[in-house]
């Protein structure tokens, strides 16, 4: 089966794969989706309510669900992913995958700085503990990379810019 034609914005949680997929969203002909909204629709929980009573593991078939989805019924769409969706088996079938890269530091501080911080922080429980949250990332960044067609660093970075690399390498 060849690849469809999806951009998949990969990156640790609070990169801006959301925000970006918006931009690009309004600069394009394409739609978005976000796979952890897609969870949540599934399974009519919030995904840290879905962690906290049935954990990872649950989340993860739940993710695998959505992505064999995705593979089987979207094209032409821009799709946000959740931290660890990059693991899934069949993204690459799914589309081109684009990592957003920002350092440990960036990403919290873009997080600090936003609008709504308060509610941002606190869909991310993982974030409380920023030891375990530094370590996590750094298990991930060159999975990140090995799994991704391109790389595009966010940090500092207006999403004007950001959006425009994108769409220029696409």
């Amino acid at each position: 089966m060849s690849k469809k034609d999806n951009i998949i914005l990969i990156g640790f949680m609070g990169v801006g794969k959301g925000t970006v997929a918006r931009a690009l969203v309004k600069e394009s002909s394409y739609f978005a989706i976000d796979t952890d909204d897609l969870i949540e629709s599934i399974d009519n929980r919030k995904v840290k309510k879905i962690f906290e009573e049935d954990g990872e593991v649950y989340f993860r078939s739940l993710e695998k669900k959505c992505a064999l989805w995705l593979e089987k019924n979207v094209n032409n769409t821009i799709i946000s992913t959740g931290g660890g969706f990059f693991k899934q088996n069949n993204i690459h079938k799914i589309g081109k995958i684009i990592y957003l890269e920002s350092s440990f530091e960036g990403i919290l501080e873009r997080i600090n700085n936003s609008v709504n911080a308060k509610s941002k922080l606190k869909k991310r429980p993982l974030l409380n503990d920023l030891k375990e949250a530094r370590k996590l990332y750094n298990q991930r960044i060159n999975d990140y990379r090995k799994v991704s067609d391109l790389t595009i660093c966010v940090e500092n970075r207006d999403i004007k810019d950001i959006t425009e690399d994108i769409l220029g390498n696409i």
